[in-house]
């Protein structure tokens, strides 16, 4: 909250205890994100453009335990899109 810019290529990880529905809002915080709602696996469920000091919920279109946001427009310009998959810590691969 209150952060008022992220350097391009760093992002903030919310890691919970257990998969369930997570949502997010944007009230106290003072630049856009945009959220990646991520399964144990690393697989993306959904993405949400979030704008800056609004109280509109962003939500996991299923439960998850993590939760990937960085600067509005990096997933897009990455060509990063739900279904594709995060590797690495701390994501377990699905056999």
């Amino acid at each position: 909250m209150f952060r008022t810019d992220m350097p391009a290529h760093e992002g903030m990880l919310f890691v919970f205890g257990a998969p369930s529905e997570q949502c997010f809002w944007m009230k106290n915080t003072l630049m856009s994100l945009t959220a990646a709602f991520v399964a144990d696996d690393g697989t993306i469920i959904n993405i949400e453009d979030m704008q800056a000091q609004t109280t509109v919920s962003h939500c996991s279109a299923k439960p998850v335990r993590f939760v990937l946001e960085v600067n509005q427009g990096w997933f897009a310009k990455k060509g990063i899109k739900p279904g594709m998959k995060l590797t690495g810590l701390p994501f377990k691969p699905s056999h």
